[in-house]
């Protein structure tokens, strides 16, 4: 519905307004209306639209002039802006019973146009006049302006985050903002008299900031015109033209914070210089700040990070040279992260979690930093941070953490659809304590931003029976040409048990298995299938694994063909439970290249009867896999 102005007339003297370009002006007559006036008619120049709204009982009269009644409204519209000062013209005339014209109102309109426009339909362009600015719809269908948070470093030698810059530094940063123009478009003499402002609510103000681009000696400067404090902006010297503004995000969708934006544009008519002014006319636009994108493992990988443990007994030197030579294989480049850099910390898949930012005009990469604050603590932000590529991280408030809070504790599905609902972005995972119990969990700022980002709905599923209490202990996901696109891999403690009773029944009982992560140790097939305390730590964990199984086929709309079981035994210290060999879901995926932690199982013919057993159930899949 267009906006409505009101205009007093009068018949003891002319009236003078403004109006703008598709709002409707709403005359009223009543207060101007002369005594024995009993009809009145309106004319106006070839520019302006006359409608008479009334009743259904009322109806105009012979001569084509209108009864008084009260049910009648007059209003005018104006479909060309003004060349001229006052050049539109309404003429309404009073009549008595006897026709005769008692008094005459005039009113002398100027037309203005003033617009304020964003890209509304997401194809990178600001196109003006759309319609419904100030609604925002999801989807390739929708509408609504994508704003990202300015959260890379692009600034040399800046401290931070560009967001935390409050002025711009380089050309390159205006390429992560949003443009937003204003229209105008008018007589000169017009926007004199009356204020053009650019405002936001106060709630938004602290999520935002806004530049506006003026040229000084034929040079941009980049003005901060709205944001944290800043409320309404006047525009100097507006005339008929263009205004640019550029606009970055300060804050990620988050707890309290939808991640939607309102900007408007007013003409003000201020009657006194020191007046605030009354607005007649209002223009609203409406950004969505993008959403931080958690990326699937099952995507091609560009860059792999690894750290560097070279002191000590505990040296990863022999990993590292069989990672090169996968990565080599992957076609994907390696970032070795020194250990004066990581602070002895090797679990960087831990501390950090990459994911982007993408709007029409601008993606980029952003690292998600966990509050897990070991050796790692400050790498993504002194090492990672920089141009287009951003940062993010989330603190609890009380510093209150747990292994939960670990990112090796956070997966992203592949695309799925669940009961005919898209998620063409996948579904966040998240390990957490069964829905009743209490335990360890992720800290509320992390689970309120990554539910908040809306796009990857998240599913907390049970990882808290796990020593660790991390996702990746237990399953991962791999590409796959067939089907959904993607296999889910589950750690599975009745697979080993089937495989390695069938080894037995073929004479092979007395192989080994190493046990545990560290030294030494082996067990024969004999002996781990003697073990009952062993067979009832894994029924308990099979029991857990089958109740995330149930969980996940519901919530991804998965069926028993998309879930390929991984021989894997665990043993319990205390309630919780450790894996009792290397893990061997917990993978490196790259493409179609898996890197997969060496079991050190039973050797039958020569050959490791887990890789074995694993390499058939994963490479039929085009897959290649490295232990």
């Amino acid at each position: 519905m267009p906006q409505r102005h009101v205009m007093q007339m009068s018949t003891s003297h002319a009236s003078y307004g403004v109006c703008v370009l598709g709002t409707e002006v709403f005359l009223d007559t009543r207060r101007c209306t002369p005594k024995g006036a009993t009809s009145f008619d309106v004319h106006a120049t070839s520019a302006v639209t006359v409608h008479i709204t009334h009743s259904p009982m009322t109806k105009p009269m012979i001569n084509s002039r209108w009864p008084l009644d009260p049910d009648i409204e007059v209003v005018v519209t104006i479909d060309v802006t003004s060349r001229t000062v006052n050049d539109n013209k309404v003429k309404i005339s009073y009549y008595g019973r006897e026709d005769n014209e008692l008094s005459v109102a005039w009113l002398y309109l100027t037309c203005v146009d003033v617009s304020l426009d964003v890209d509304l339909s997401r194809n990178g362009r600001v196109k003006s006049k759309g319609k419904d600015k100030a609604k925002w719809t999801w989807g390739p269908d929708g509408q609504g302006a994508v704003l990202l948070v300015n959260c890379d470093r692009d600034s040399p030698g800046a401290g931070g985050t560009d967001s935390g810059q409050v002025d711009i530094r380089t050309t390159a940063d205006l390429q992560d903002m949003s443009v937003m123009l204003l229209r105008t478009q008018g007589p000169s003499a017009i926007f004199a008299e009356y204020q053009v402002v650019l405002h936001v609510s106060e709630s938004d103000a602290d999520k935002v900031r806004v530049f506006h681009a003026i040229r000084e000696d034929s040079h941009p400067h980049y003005k901060s015109v709205l944001g944290p404090g800043k409320l309404s902006y006047v525009l100097d010297d507006v005339g008929s033209g263009e205004n640019t503004f550029y606009v970055e995000g300060l804050a990620f969708p988050d707890l309290g914070f939808s991640g939607l934006v309102s900007f408007s544009t007013s003409l003000l008519e201020v009657p006194h210089k020191n007046s605030p002014g009354t607005p007649i006319f209002t223009d609203t636009v409406v950004f969505r700040v993008a959403p931080w994108i958690m990326t699937p493992n099952t995507q091609q990988p560009l860059e792999v990070f690894v750290c560097s443990i070279q002191q000590g007994s505990d040296s990863n030197k022999v990993f590292l040279e069989g990672l090169q030579v996968l990565l080599r294989k992957a076609n994907c480049k390696l970032t070795i992260c020194s250990e004066v850099d990581t602070r002895s910390d090797r679990w960087i898949q831990d501390e950090l979690e990459f994911g982007y930012v993408e709007a029409p005009h601008k993606t980029f990469p952003v690292v998600f930093d966990s509050p897990r604050n070991r050796g790692l603590k400050d790498f993504a932000f002194k090492k990672i941070l920089g141009p287009d590529f951003g940062y993010v991280t989330r603190e609890p408030p009380r510093k209150d953490i747990s292994s939960l809070d670990s990112f090796g504790n956070l997966d992203v599905s592949p695309p799925v659809t669940v009961r005919g609902k898209e998620y063409p972005l996948g579904r966040i995972l998240i390990g957490s304590p069964l829905p009743w119990a209490s335990g360890r969990r992720m800290s509320k700022a992390v689970r309120d931003f990554l539910y908040a980002q809306k796009v990857q709905a998240p599913v907390e599923i049970y990882s808290e029976w796990l020593n660790v209490g991390h996702v990746d202990e237990f399953l991962t996901f791999v590409p796959a040409y067939d089907r959904k696109g993607f296999r889910l891999l589950l750690a599975s403690p009745n697979a080993c048990y089937k495989l390695f009773k069938e080894k037995q029944g073929q004479g092979h009982g007395e192989a080994t298995q190493l046990v545990g992560l560290k030294g030494a140790e082996r067990k024969s097939i004999d002996e781990i299938l003697a073990d009952e305390l062993l067979k009832n730590d894994n029924k308990h964990v099979q029991r857990c694994i089958d109740w995330n199984r149930d969980l996940l086929k519901q919530e991804l709309g998965l069926n028993e063909q998309d879930i390929i079981d991984i021989p894997q035994l665990f043993i319990m210290k205390g309630s919780r439970a450790d894996a009792f060999f290397p893990d061997m879901v917990n993978m490196l995926v790259l493409g179609r290249h898996l890197g997969i932690p060496k079991p050190f199982g039973p050797l039958v013919g020569g050959q490791c009867c887990l890789e074995e057993r694993v390499r058939a159930l994963l490479e039929p899949l085009g897959l290649t896999c490295t232990f």
